[in-house]
């Protein structure tokens, strides 16, 4: 996948792009089917994704709390498995934020870019104050030649999917709500730092992660999966996995901590991805290591249970 930035000083190489345009938090059901619809019908053709970096949300509102369902490079991961050609990045800017509905289209999407087709959600909206809707869109789009098809919203048994749902789903301890969202269980993903080893002394190694930037799950102890994805030990292990603040050894920064089941060597340094299948209790401050360890037991116990039923 090719990643061409936004610059207006730098001519765009390439004409007649068809894309799919949005933010794609957590690349769910609903933005690969955005994504889908501008696949050309001949494999032969390139198509592309257009996306902004930061999120304009959190160009807006700097101080809100973390709210990505994925890092950048996870997703940009996740576009290339899903065989996107060539990625679009405009850098969300005080310049491009006040440009109106009409100015986006012509300058970015026109002028600079030379889309002829762009897919889009039926609630997106773009330009300043986020005046431009699908209607506008398709408006603006047919007097410059740009095709302009809105993909409809699609929902589940429970709910829209969206990436709002998704992270209200994951805030109240619902992992697998999120992952019928996003077609796959949900993961956090990232490379494997040195922790205090205090698992590893009570006899319960654990592989770490941090949660910056990202929305944080529920508090808690889950059943999970961890894909080891780099190193001699690249493979899919079942695991116990704890995110929160570790209160039992006073308050700490969120993170994640994996003990991988009957696993004990270490692997720092290696990207791993770590899928929460379900969750099993929430944290919980422990009056002794002795009470910490018996309550371990039996969360390993219950995390085998759960990921022998899909197949681990």
């Amino acid at each position: 996948m090719k990643i061409f930035k936004y610059n207006e000083k730098v001519q765009f190489p390439i004409e007649k792009l068809s894309v799919a345009m949005g933010n794609f938090d957590g690349l769910h059901l609903g933005h690969r089917s955005v994504i889908d619809l501008a696949r050309p019908k001949q494999s032969s053709e390139k198509f592309g994704v257009l996306t902004f970096d930061p999120h304009p949300r959190e160009f807006f509102f700097p101080d809100q709390k973390p709210f990505r369902l994925m890092a950048q490079t996870t997703k940009y991961m996740k576009l290339k498995t899903l065989g996107v050609d060539i990625l679009l990045e405009v850098p969300f800017t005080k310049q491009l934020s006040v440009l109106d509905p009409n100015d986006f289209v012509n300058k970015v999407l026109h002028q600079y870019f030379h889309l002829d087709h762009v897919v889009i959600g039926a609630d997106f909206k773009f330009g300043h104050q986020r005046k431009g809707d699908a209607k506008l869109l398709k408006s603006i789009g047919s007097s410059l030649g740009i095709k302009v098809t809105v993909a409809s919203i699609i929902k589940n048994e429970m709910t829209e999917i969206s990436s709002t749902a998704i992270r209200k789903a994951l805030k109240n301890g619902f992992p697998e709500r999120a992952s019928k969202m996003l077609g796959e269980w949900y993961s956090v993903v990232g490379e494997v730092i040195e922790g205090d080893k205090r698992g590893r002394t009570l006899g319960y190694p654990t592989v770490n992660l941090e949660l910056d930037n990202l929305h944080l799950p529920k508090f808690g102890i889950y059943s999970a999966v961890v894909k080891i994805l780099t190193g001699k030990h690249k493979g899919s292990y079942s695991a116990a996995v704890s995110i929160g603040e570790r209160p039992t050894y006073g308050k700490q920064k969120p993170n994640l901590e994996a003990h991988i089941l009957n696993f004990s060597d270490d692997i720092y340094g290696e990207e791993v991805s770590v899928s929460l299948i379900c969750f099993q209790r929430p944290e919980t401050k422990f009056s002794s290591s002795e009470k910490l360890i018996e309550q371990m037991q039996k969360d390993c116990i219950i995390a085998k249970q759960v990921t022998k039923k899909i197949g681990m």
